[in-house]
């Protein structure tokens, strides 16, 4: 099988996901690429050897030679370039968030429907070990019928991921409850089996708004911007973005379509990074320690008790697939790029879903707009039915 000819718009961080799917002669490899950015255009060009780059997406998304377009720009251009590809007729692969809105998750939908062009969207946790051995659990029915659900995500290296560039503003991001958190959103729809329906939230800029070391607009960042072991504590930060208007820690509430009662829980000044998962059904509860290789999801079913830290049933978090890879979000983009180039060659369903992303978006939205408010609740709008439909049906009219 001839490898397909990817078409990729943007080469910053999330870069990583084009050097996965690049693989010459099995399957996949980037023929093309652009970017605003002359030194990622540099980068690029020797990340993928004879591809063609530019400057001008539609270089990109107009060109012949290319079967599929992976969008791994900033998440305020989703809309606009979704869409053009969409109508372009090359299937297109949208890192997640979706959009940052809901009136762009919808308007990418719509192409897609209107087109009949394939869409998939980036939510690699879907394919990462922890998440889907959780799904199992649920799925065996080891803790019931799932009733609520509780996430707590520390975001360890937040203020360098997230406050040293356009990330830190709302106009490029709507907030972290979409950009960080629609991960989270969307595994915890997953597990519960449901959507959120109405949201209530409460956030602030606790840590960050407070650091006055800030860079001049315009200033790149420090090339020490991010270090394994740096930048602790908190306040030690420097070269911060020069606008920061996003919150850093958030808190949501959510009731989901199915009933499941949900909460979600967010900060980016904690010493530590990974997802912390509890799941209870109405027969037992299951919560992960851990959320990688080396971590462990414990099950708790077999009767009352006080507090025990072994469980019933204990599962360790499996290895990637693919032993040799432990980066990529735990050896899920790999996988997240398997999924999409069959998506792209032959269609079919796959694991993720575009109607969940937005669903995730949109509960993201609006818990944002809860927590600007005072914590008033806010109800999520729901999708069109006909587009439900199509994209239930594995994208066919």
């Amino acid at each position: 099988m001839t490898d397909l000819r990817l078409g990729v718009l943007g080469y910053g961080l999330r870069g990583s996901l084009a050097r996965t799917a690049h693989r010459p002669g099995a399957g996949s490899r980037v023929t093309a690429l652009a970017d605003h950015d002359p030194a990622a255009r540099t980068a690029a060009a020797l990340a993928f050897p004879g591809a063609r780059i530019a400057a001008d997406h539609r270089k990109v998304t107009e060109d012949p030679d290319v079967d599929a377009l992976m969008i791994l720009t900033p998440d305020h251009t989703h809309t606009e370039l979704a869409c053009e590809a969409l109508r372009a007729g090359k299937p297109v692969c949208v890192e997640k968030p979706l959009a940052i809105d809901v009136e762009g998750c919808d308007a990418i939908l719509r192409a897609a429907y209107e087109s009949g062009t394939r869409l998939y969207v980036g939510h690699n946790m879907r394919h990462m070990p922890v998440v889907r051995l959780m799904r199992d659990i649920v799925a065996r029915g080891e803790i019931g019928t799932v009733k609520t659900v509780w996430v707590r995500h520390f975001v360890g290296y937040g203020g360098d991921w997230y406050f040293k560039d356009w990330h830190a503003e709302r106009r490029y991001t709507t907030g972290l409850l979409l950009q960080k958190a629609a991960h989270d959103i969307d595994v915890l729809h997953w597990l519960a089996g449901g959507f959120t329906q109405r949201v209530q939230a409460l956030g602030d800029l606790m840590v960050y708004g407070d650091n006055p070391h800030r860079r001049a607009p315009g200033e790149p960042k420090a090339d020490d911007w991010y270090t394994e072991d740096g930048h602790w504590p908190p306040d030690t930060q420097r070269a911060l973005n020069p606008v920061i208007d996003v919150e850093d820690v958030s808190l949501v509430n959510m009731r989901l379509d199915n009933g499941v009662l949900a909460a979600y829980q967010q900060c980016h000044f904690t010493p530590d990074y990974w997802r912390n998962y509890t799941v209870i059904g109405d027969a037992g509860r299951l919560e992960n320690f851990g959320d990688g290789p080396g971590g462990v999801v414990r099950v708790w079913n077999s009767g009352r008790s006080p507090h025990r830290e072994r469980g019933d049933a204990e599962y360790p978090v499996p290895d990637a697939e693919n032993a040799e890879d432990t980066a990529g979000h735990g050896g899920a983009d790999p996988l997240l790029v398997d999924e999409f180039v069959r998506f792209a060659r032959d269609g079919g369903v796959t694991d993720t879903s575009p109607v969940a992303a937005r669903m995730a978006v949109a509960a993201g939205v609006r818990a944002t707009e809860s927590l600007r408010d005072g914590g008033a609740p806010r109800t999520v709008p729901e999708l069109a039915p006909e587009l439900v439909a199509y994209f239930d049906r594995g994208q066919s009219h």
